[in-house]
């Protein structure tokens, strides 16, 4: 897709020509691209997919059946696999008959745990679990997951990949029948069942039949979020000075009588909606950055249809980044421009910076990598879902309905993190009868955007399968684009506890660029670590800038080596782009008005 819409053929030709990954899903346009047979292969897979959840049956049993294999070549591992199981039955019973004598002598268990929770397992934490016989069922639950663990790593010949889908898999088997979900093994749910006469199971079922008539009602239930885009979330003043088929540009207006010379460009991820940038007046980057002084633009992602199908990445750096760029330089007069990604749009941002130098477009005054990854070889937990047989199953379901809906990426990441998003929130909702809990950053975090097919599945494709960005195979325009021929400088922010984006592998930015890097490790996750404004507790980041001639610092020795000081990033980075910003000016104008932000494409549902 362009500004001039080119023909089928004519996309075809192109997507050839600059090696797109979008290999056999042949998109309808071009029928006669397909294998024969191929569409009903599509339909059959897109079909299974609703009831997999998206999950590609191939892709597990060839993890289990890996697995197996190797466990049954394994009679050592086999024979360790039993001493475990039964010195586990053994504890068990010694302290279930420690517990029970305890308990008839002094009427409460005080017999010391056997086995504690991992430190992030917080189901068990309530005194009630440690009262008999509800002790006895989790620490039988947490014996028996501590052996399937054991049983399912550590067996010779086994890829890592499908040892840590079967790991992956095994886990969420266990977490959904973990006593914690029963009210007939939950100690905490009976207390409150006693304590309110029922009224929490009476509101447990009301929230039920509310979230099943949502479920039906889909695309046309309600919205019931307490923070929504333009009424107490993304408030930062401002207008739409630019607006093609893809994005819509946000230009902020000036809080300061006077501002750095350069401005600054956002490039979010379109995953999700830009205003994680700017939530709350109190927590938002944005308003932040032009109070102090910066002038800011925002890319603001169209949300696509079935008939944006055919976008591909391409269109997203000439119709994103490109676009935007052209029009901040347009707006503002000013020769270079600072830019900043946030996650997958630092990735599309990055390929921009490469293929600028490329061409000896030398617009780029700096570059921000907000959790941001290049090289993919560690991705972190999403490569669960990621190998050739996943990805052509996702193709079909993609190449059925022309995107990847929501539900399916709310799912995959909600997998992650069940114990917190899935059996977490149905003991508060469903068993204890709780309200949701509500926050900007999780009405945020609701309002996810859809995907179109060939964009999506030449993202996997070429960067998560076959990481052709780091490794110098990546195309822009028919050509190759090399990371270190980029020569601005860089500053890279990585979360301590990011699974979306490990920060090691964000980290790895110094090894496949020749320029300098500063590089910031916050505390925090993926989405909570980059939203760090001034003034919240427990925040704390360590920072170091690696010269393009130093010598290469690993990881895990930065982090032991480097000072870590308390609070927020935000003035850490500010700081630094004020130092690569010029003189104080007066404020440029404001462009073309389009209309006040957050504009309209941050709104499509």
């Amino acid at each position: 897709m362009s500004k001039t819409q080119p023909s089928n053929a004519e996309q075809k030709v192109e997507h050839e020509r600059q090696g797109s990954a979008w290999q056999g899903v042949p998109a309808p346009d071009y029928p006669e691209s397909a294998p024969e047979g191929a569409t009903l292969d599509l339909l059959l897979n897109a079909w299974l997919g609703k009831f997999t959840g998206g999950i590609s049956p191939a892709a597990l049993g060839n993890a289990y059946a890996d697995w197996l294999s190797h466990l049954a070549l394994a009679p050592s591992k086999q024979l360790t696999l039993l001493q475990e199981a039964w010195k586990k039955i053994g504890r068990w019973q010694q302290y279930a008959l420690q517990s029970a004598l305890q308990s008839a002598q002094t009427g409460s268990a005080s017999e010391p745990p056997c086995i504690a929770p991992l430190p992030q397992d917080r189901r068990f934490e309530d005194p009630a679990w440690q009262r008999w016989p509800y002790n006895l069922a989790y620490q039988g639950f947490l014996l028996q997951q501590q052996w399937w663990h054991r049983a399912t790593t550590g067996v010779r010949g086994v890829s890592p990949h499908h040892e840590d889908v079967v790991t992956f898999t095994v886990r969420q088997w266990l977490d959904m029948l973990a006593p914690s979900n029963f009210m007939l093994t939950n100690p905490v749910v009976q207390q409150a069942t006693l304590a309110s006469g029922g009224a929490n199971l009476a509101n447990g079922a009301r929230h039920l039949a509310d979230d099943w008539r949502r479920a039906a009602m889909g695309a046309h239930a309600p919205d019931q979020r307490s923070y929504k885009a333009g009424d107490n979330v993304a408030v930062t003043p401002g207008k739409v000075v630019y607006r093609n088929d893809l994005i819509e540009l946000l230009q902020y207006a000036p809080a300061t009588a006077t501002v750095h010379a350069t401005p600054l460009l956002f490039v979010p991820a379109w995953i999700m909606k830009y205003y994680i940038l700017d939530l709350s007046p109190h927590n938002s980057l944005v308003r932040y950055l032009v109070e102090q002084g910066h002038t800011v633009f925002m890319i603001s992602w169209k949300n696509p249809l079935e008939e944006d199908r055919e976008l591909s990445l391409e269109d997203y750096r000439q119709l994103g980044v490109m676009d935007a760029l052209d029009a901040v330089a347009r707006i503002t007069g000013a020769p270079q421009v600072h830019a900043a990604g946030y996650c997958l749009g630092g990735t599309l941002l990055a390929v921009a910076a490469a293929s600028m130098a490329r061409d000896g477009d030398a617009r780029l005054a700096s570059l921000t990598m907000l959790a941001s990854q290049v090289d993919f070889k560690e991705p972190g937990e999403l490569s669960l879902f990621i190998d050739e047989s996943q990805v052509s199953f996702l193709e079909a379901a993609m190449w059925k309905q022309g995107y990847l809906d929501t539900r399916q990426m709310a799912g995959a990441f909600q997998l992650l993190r069940s114990n917190d998003l899935i059996w977490s929130r149905r003991l508060r909702h469903y068993l204890l009868g709780l309200d949701e809990q509500d926050s900007d950053l999780m009405a945020w975090n609701a309002d996810a955007t859809r995907m179109p097919c060939r964009m999506h599945a030449e993202y996997l494709r070429r960067l998560f399968l076959h990481n052709d960005l780091a490794e110098g195979r990546y195309r822009t325009a028919g050509r190759h684009i090399a990371l270190p021929d980029i020569d601005a400088p860089i500053f890279a922010v990585g979360t301590l506890t990011d699974h979306v984006a490990p920060w090691r592998s964000v980290y790895k930015l110094q090894l496949l660029t020749d320029t300098d890097v500063t590089f910031l490790l916050t505390s925090g996750g993926h989405n909570a670590g980059v939203v760090s404004p001034p003034g919240q507790a427990r925040r704390s980041y360590q920072l170091a800038t690696h010269a393009h001639d130093a010598p290469y610092i690993d990881a895990d020795s930065w982090q032991r080596d480097t000072t870590r000081h308390d609070g927020s990033w935000w003035p850490a980075w500010q700081a630094w782009l004020a130092e690569r910003s010029g003189a104080q000016v007066a404020p440029p104008a404001m462009g073309p008005d389009l209309g006040d932000a957050p504009g309209n494409y941050v709104l499509q549902t």
